[in-house]
Parts: structure tokens; C-alpha cells; sequence
């Protein structure tokens, strides 16, 4: 007979966040996050983590009776039961570019991992071993380098992370302002000597395109047999994204969301169009977020890696991406947002139980290291993760370190997140506008 879940805890939590810049603005100090935690009657503990707003934390709330009380194997049961009954809250959109508004994925996801992890650990199998049709496909996941271009946060007076003991180039470089081809360059640099990293990830949206290609040329520079790739987040025109790219397109291994919506045409449509253009192969976490716009995205061959994110798919929603990619010819890959470590291990069992080609995933960690919940956080060495063979996701909540972060999340006046704030310091005023980058005005 299987455990009971006996108790759905539910913890929000904050950590500390670089000035991280992007077409949406700039991060502020601080990101939240939501830690789901359940307790069965045999004594063990499963965990999740997923975004955090009222909204979240309120339909957590309304799905605590359906938790409680229900076997830890009787997951598809207690998860369709969850989605019948936050579907009565009404259609959810998924809101402006980098923002996602929606709740019911959310909360399914946060009772989806601590469900699985508490399995795992009942039939002693991770959790890789239990997604999808086939199960584990890797030991290893290949992670990419996740660089920003960075305001200067001396120019403010928030409480940005300053390194007071530093322990390599990494801590050092991540805190100050980097704008140029030269200091991207050093981001990567010092992130490869703590991560050995392969691949590249440049966020745009915030320069001239043209500045950002110079950027992705440092980079290949420095690291000539790197997999690089630039996402403006759609800030470009079709017409801009072929100008800039075109040029650096033997550079780039793929274009994440080059264009987007313009005039009458779809994102999806002004896709199609670039990669006729250019050639070039395209990632999306923009115009294929759920399976509608999936099947209308591989209708006209906008999209080559869809990016599914395990906290916006399910972490079963996402092992179905890469199971149908398998089966289209596609290359499967992730996107993320900022996270603590409980994160980082779900996307890690998620990409290894993903069929097929896989590419690196994206990651914040690099950017929020050094902060944890669980006593010991997943590593990252020589651009990898290993999957753990232990139960469950394989990770141990820090019961001091979580109450450390909900106590930052208590002391905070935010409930979801703002890039628009710190960008007064920079250009008082500042708006968010979808078609111009960040620090073009």
C-alpha cells in the first residue's frame, strides 16, 4: 500500500537577483519564487518549485483538499482533479513577453514535482526514470552559459548582491555593469573557468542589434568552437532581425525569437518568413507556449527548437514536447527564468527524460549560485548536470535556508515581478515598449 499525503505546505520565497537586463527592462534586486512542499504518512518529503504571484498562491490553496488525504502513486488521478477544478477559475492569458500571467500550469506543476519526487522516492526510482513514455534517456544534461548584458547597479541605491568574498573571476564580473563586446566576452570567460560551459546564450533586446551581433563576434572570439545564440525576445522587425543576423549567421547555431508580431502578421508568420530569408534554424519560448500554438508553429515551419520550459509545459507537458519533436525531426530545448536549486533539479530530470536531440539547456543558476534551499544544489562541471540515481528528484530541503528566503519574500512590498523599476535609474521615464530594446530611446 502506498503513503498518503498528509500535509501540503506551501512557502514563498525570494532571493537576490543581478541588474540583468532585457527588452522588458532590468531585473530588480530580487526575484520570488513558490516552494511546494508535501509530507506523506511514511515520513518522507516532496518538494517543487514554480513562479509565485497571488494568484499561484491562492489556487495552491484551493487545491490543498484534492492533495490531502490522496496516495502518493495516484498522480494522474490528483492532477486531473487539479486541473478540473482550476479551470473553473476561467481562461488564463499568458501575458507580455518575458511575463507569464497564467496560474493553473503553474500550481499543476508545483504538486506535479512534489508528487513525482514523492514516488520516486516510494518505488526508488529518480524521477527521470518515471516521465514519459520511455523514461530516462541520459545521465547527463548539457547545460549552455546564460549571459546577460548588465546594468550598473552603482547607479542605483537598491539592494543589489555586491561580491564581499569573492571566489573566483565569476562573482566578481556578475555584479558590475557589462555593455560592451569586450565585457560579454569576460562574462564568459569567467563563467566557463567555474562551469566549463560549450555553449553560449547572449539575452538581447537591449542595444542596437547591431551592437548585440558585435557582441555574439566576441564571443566567438573567445570561444570559436561555441554553440552561440542571441534572443532579442522578438524586439526586432523582420525586416531588422535579417539585417542583423545575416551577417553573423555562420556564428549562430540557431536565432531564439528574431521577430515577432508586426502589423497584420503573426509571430509565427514573421518567423516562417525569417527563416526562409536566412536559413537559419529558430528557438521560440514566445510563439509555441502551449500544444495549440505548437501545431500552428510546425504547420508553418516557424520553429525548429521549441523551448519548454518545465514550469510553464508541466514537467510531463515538457517530456511530450521532446517526444514529439522526436518524432518531427526537431531538436528539443528549454527556457528559464530566475530559480533556486529545487528548479534546477525538475529541468535536470526533465531534459533526461527527453527522447531524441536535445539542446543545452538554458539555466539562470549561474546567476543566482551561491543562494540554495536544499542542503546540497545540483552541479554544473564541464557544461553539464548529472542526473542523480537516487529516489526522487534526488535533492534535500535546507528547512534553515527556506525560511531564510520566505523571511527575504515577507520583507519585501512585491508580489510578482517588475523590470521596469530599476530602469528609472538608468532612463527616468522609461516604459516598456515591445519593438524598441531596452536601452534604445
Amino acid at each position: 500500500m502506498f503513503p498518503k499525503i498528509k500535509k501540503l505546505r506551501i512557502v514563498p520565497v525570494a532571493g537576490y537577483d543581478g541588474f540583468l537586463l532585457n527588452l522588458s527592462g532590468g531585473h530588480a534586486p530580487w526575484f520570488i519564487r513558490c516552494v511546494v512542499i508535501l509530507e506523506d504518512d511514511a515520513g518522507h518529503q516532496g518538494v517543487g518549485e514554480i513562479p509565485s504571484s497571488a494568484g499561484i498562491l491562492k489556487g495552491l490553496e484551493q487545491c490543498r483538499s484534492l492533495v490531502e488525504g490522496s496516495r502518493v502513486n495516484d498522480i494522474k488521478q490528483t492532477l486531473n482533479q487539479a486541473r478540473l477544478l482550476l479551470a473553473r477559475n476561467g481562461r488564463e492569458e499568458r501575458g507580455r513577453q518575458t511575463f507569464d500571467l497564467r496560474v493553473a500550469v503553474h500550481v499543476i506543476t508545483g504538486i506535479e514535482s512534489a508528487l513525482y519526487d514523492l514516488y520516486g522516492q516510494a518505488v526508488q526510482r529518480p524521477v527521470a526514470d518515471l516521465l514519459g513514455q520511455y523514461g530516462r534517456q541520459r545521465d547527463e544534461v548539457e547545460a549552455l552559459g546564460y549571459l546577460f548584458l548588465l546594468g550598473d547597479p552603482a547607479k542605483t541605491d537598491l539592494p543589489y548582491p555586491r561580491p564581499e568574498n569573492p571566489s573566483d573571476e565569476w562573482d566578481e564580473v556578475r555584479c558590475r555593469e557589462a555593455l560592451t563586446p569586450e565585457a560579454v566576452a569576460n562574462l564568459a570567460k569567467a563563467a566557463y573557468a567555474r562551469y566549463g560551459f560549450k555553449d553560449f546564450k547572449l539575452k538581447g533586446g537591449v542595444l542596437r542589434g547591431e551592437e548585440e551581433a558585435d557582441c555574439i563576434r566576441a564571443l566567438h572570439e573567445a570561444f570559436p568552437e561555441a554553440r552561440l545564440t542571441l534572443d532579442p525576445n522578438g524586439a526586432w522587425t523582420l525586416d531588422e532581425a535579417v539585417r542583423v543576423l545575416e551577417p553573423i549567421k555562420h556564428l549562430l547555431s540557431y536565432a531564439e525569437d528574431p521577430c515577432g508580431q508586426e502589423e497584420s502578421y503573426s509571430g509565427r508568420e514573421t518567423m516562417a518568413e525569417f527563416k526562409k530569408r536566412t536559413g537559419l534554424p529558430t528557438a521560440t519560448n514566445m510563439i509555441a507556449t502551449d500544444f495549440k500554438q505548437l501545431q500552428y508553429a510546425v504547420q508553418l515551419n516557424a520553429v525548429d527548437i521549441p523551448l519548454a520550459d518545465c514550469h510553464f509545459w508541466t514537467m510531463q507537458g515538457a517530456v511530450k514536447v521532446g517526444e514529439l519533436c522526436n518524432e518531427w525531426g526537431m531538436t528539443w530545448g528549454s527556457h528559464s527564468n530566475n530559480h533556486f536549486d529545487v528548479s534546477l533539479a525538475m529541468m535536470t530530470h526533465v531534459a533526461a527524460a527527453c527522447p531524441g536531440e536535445i539542446t543545452a539547456i538554458d539555466t539562470h543558476w549561474i546567476w543566482q549560485d551561491g543562494q540554495r534551499i536544499t542542503k546540497e544544489p545540483f552541479r554544473i562541471r564541464d557544461g553539464k548536470l548529472a542526473v542523480p540515481g537516487t529516489p526522487g528528484l534526488g535533492i534535500e530541503l535546507d528547512e534553515d535556508k527556506l525560511m531564510e528566503a520566505h523571511r527575504l519574500y515577507q520583507g519585501l512590498d512585491v508580489t510578482q515581478r517588475n523590470d521596469a523599476m530599476a530602469m528609472q535609474y538608468l532612463i527616468p521615464g522609461w516604459e516598456f515598449d515591445p519593438k524598441k530594446p531596452a536601452l534604445v530611446r
